[in-house]
């Protein structure tokens, strides 16, 4: 699977502007491209009490539109963040866009960090669907820095882990131990986005945003890395080693305590409820 990874700077609170990168970034796109991924709350930046209602739009909204029909025209599935509204409630939400079906999946963040909690709400899931022959999971940022949110996706039975990420100084060498242990512990792939440049963040001031967006693979191997600067980074993914990997010993086989919560199926998704 040949995956691309746009590390961006993105400006909070501009949405036109955080769209038209996004969408020059899928146009850019390597034409074996099958996958891009863009970092954390990219298309609307990070809100604020103030910001977020004007920023939040609902997943039919126009924002999400364009993506999907960029997407569409690319033929090219993308991972991508931004403020989502429902009913009056604000999520930190990342959306897997597949040409084939627009909206393939929705994650809204469960683990909210410093001051996204009051700006925005915790999702109740952790969600997968079969995509190209893999069984895919999200996750957004401060995720990772748990252990169980990537192992609710395994037990899910996802083989790649999507992370779009707003990780910020000094912060960024936890992050990049963080996802080598999830992709090891889980004997999955895990593709990570994070945005550089500067930010006020969700009720923070000047942040320095951390790059080094980076492909793991199941070994726990890192395998392909960014620096700080806006960059686009291109792999193809070796799924052999999702199967050499699991040749001596399955962790889920072997796991004692579980994360709990009900499992739902339809389709291609699978979910597990934990509100």
């Amino acid at each position: 699977m040949n995956v691309e990874i746009a590390q961006l700077a993105g400006r909070d609170g501009d949405k036109a502007y955080n769209l038209a990168r996004a969408l020059e970034a899928i146009d850019a796109c390597a034409r074996s491209t099958q996958l891009l991924v863009l970092p954390e709350l990219h298309v609307s930046g990070f809100p604020t009490k103030r910001t977020v209602a004007a920023l939040a739009e609902p997943i039919e909204g126009p924002t999400m539109h364009a993506i999907c029909e960029a997407a569409r025209r690319k033929s090219v599935a993308v991972a991508v963040g931004f403020v989502e509204s429902e009913a009056g409630h604000f999520f930190n939400t990342t959306v897997l866009v597949t040409p084939e079906a627009g909206v393939a999946m929705r994650y809204r963040k469960t683990h909210l960090f410093g001051g996204e909690r009051g700006v925005v709400e915790a999702g109740d899931r952790f969600v997968t669907t079969l995509w190209n022959g893999l069984r895919v999971g999200i996750l957004v940022c401060y995720d990772i820095e748990f252990p169980e949110p990537a192992r609710a996706l395994a037990q899910l039975g996802a083989q790649l882990l999507i992370v779009t990420n707003g990780n910020m100084d000094p912060y960024g060498p936890i992050h990049r131990a963080c996802i080598m242990a999830r992709a090891v512990e889980n004997q999955a792939y895990a593709v990570l986005a994070n945005r550089v440049g500067t930010g006020f963040g969700v009720g923070l001031q000047d942040l320095v945003f951390a790059g080094g967006s980076c492909v793991v693979d199941p070994f726990g191997a890192m395998v392909l890395e960014a620096g700080r600067e806006e960059a686009t980074l291109r792999m193809q993914l070796d799924l052999g080693k999702l199967t050499a990997c699991r040749r001596d010993f399955v962790y889920l086989d072997d796991q004692r305590v579980r994360v709990p919560g009900s499992v739902r199926e339809e389709g291609d998704r699978r979910e597990l409820l934990i509100g």
